[in-house]
């Protein structure tokens, strides 16, 4: 009988030994299922992402916003401000992994056209953007056709080869009033300048001009009508990273898949930035404190 419970015995312990090499095999796959997704409870877990963007004041804006946001996950972020065409090829091209400044259908149409089926398309973050001339409200024009020879015919552009700034030119050639006109290009930071420093004045002035922009939180300004529509109809701001992305860092991938906002979202930063000269991670995680709510909207899902 004595040798009878000590079988019994042996045997329960051996079962319960089993049981525990079970558990313990259980908590190891656990471990590696959340491994081999490349992104474990920690998020980003220092992995380096790169966003480029072109260095307007809206993509200033906005990219140092989802840059923030992907930092407080716990990624090591990269922004590189870059040139226009080189941004996008930089995304196709898998040196960079995302940007959230492709003005579509028109600033960037030729970018897209070039460079559109290398990379992935994520849809808007941000709607009814504009491009069009700019004028201050006190000048009597109010269409394209109204100009004359106000502001010695010349029209203060932006960079070379910005989508505007083709758009300005195409105008120059299509509207019979614009024959003797000039598209001056410069730079944005340029062009603002020059705006300021007319309307202190009270002077003329015709500037390349898109909405979202601060400097129309900041003057009284009006678009001249297009009647012959060459800087086209509303556009969007859509968000487009590399082939490949959602595989590599899926949880980046989905903040930048949800990332959408305002243009009055937009311009409360680019004031900050550009108006108020903060700093531009600063102005950025000041406004992500202040609009949390929306933030956990592009964060939803995020494991």
């Amino acid at each position: 009988m004595l040798k009878t419970w000590k079988s019994l015995g042996l045997i329960m312990i051996l079962a319960l030994v089993l049981v525990l090499a079970a558990c313990g095999g259980s908590d190891n796959e656990d471990t590696t299922e959340e491994t081999d997704g490349g992104e474990t409870a920690a998020v980003g877990e220092d992995k380096e992402i790169e966003l480029v963007y072109v260095n307007w004041d809206t993509e200033i804006a906005s990219t140092h916003v989802v840059g923030e946001v992907l930092k407080n996950l716990g990624y090591d972020v990269k922004l590189t401000a870059i040139e226009n065409t080189a941004m996008w090829e930089a995304v196709a091209n898998e040196e960079a992994d995302g940007m959230v400044a492709a003005w579509l259908p028109a600033t960037h149409e030729a970018q897209f056209s070039e460079f559109g089926d290398q990379l992935e398309q994520l849809g808007p973050n941000l709607e009814g953007a504009k491009i069009g001339f700019v004028v201050p409200s006190y000048m009597d024009a109010n269409s394209i056709e109204d100009l004359k020879d106000q502001a010695d015919q010349k029209i203060t552009g932006i960079e070379p080869g910005a989508g505007v700034v083709d758009a300005a030119e195409t105008a120059v050639e299509k509207y019979e009033n614009l024959a003797d006109w000039n598209v001056q290009t410069s730079s944005s930071g340029a062009m603002t300048t020059a705006l300021g420093e007319a309307i202190d004045n009270e002077e003329p002035i015709i500037v390349t001009g898109w909405s979202p922009h601060w400097m129309f939180s900041q003057y009284d300004l009006k678009y001249l009508e297009d009647p012959k529509g060459v800087f086209g109809a509303e556009e969007n701001i859509e968000t487009m990273v590399r082939q490949g992305l959602e595989e590599d860092l899926p949880n980046a991938y989905k903040v930048l898949d949800q990332f959408n906002w305002t243009q009055e979202d937009i311009n409360s930063v680019m004031v900050d930035i550009v108006v108020n000269e903060e700093d531009p991670e600063a102005a950025a995680q000041a406004w992500i404190e202040e609009n949390q709510d929306k933030v956990d909207e592009w964060t939803e899902g995020v494991e």
